[in-house]
């Protein structure tokens, strides 16, 4: 498999680890966008969340959450973004599921905001019961 984060798993790609266990790997971004960037990742090799299960989805998230308190800690930041992108129209730019969390502070400059566009309502509602009866 020719996948980066499968080769820094297995240790062919040397990366700054912050947290290991036996479902996930969580290391330092070398192209941070603020100062303490970094992936968490599962081991297991899935694309995104349309393919992964719950089982991994679930050890994920925990790894998530741990590193999120430890940068908390350890950078005294109250703010932080979650990003995770499905697929090339989503900006995916490894095929192998991975979480940013981004340390965020007053006036780094970073971005992440969008213009709020108001939708049509009737659209949104017709939307939802689509997606209600497809198991959402």
């Amino acid at each position: 498999m020719d996948c980066i984060f499968c080769k820094i798993i297995a240790g062919e790609i040397p990366s700054f680890k912050v947290h290991e266990d036996d479902a996930t790997l969580a290391f330092m971004d070398i192209n941070p966008l603020t100062e303490g960037h970094l992936l968490v990742l599962p081991k297991r090799h899935v694309t995104g969340l349309f393919d992964t299960d719950e089982e991994t989805l679930t050890a994920t998230m925990a790894a998530v959450r741990k590193v999120a308190l430890a940068l908390k800690g350890s950078l005294g930041i109250d703010s932080m973004n979650l990003l995770q992108a499905n697929g090339p129209w989503a900006a995916q730019s490894v095929p192998h599921l991975h979480f940013h969390l981004i340390p965020r502070r007053e006036g780094d400059g970073a971005g992440m905001d969008w213009p709020l566009k108001p939708g049509d309502m009737d659209a949104i509602g017709k939307l939802r019961e689509k997606i209600s009866a497809a198991g959402g």
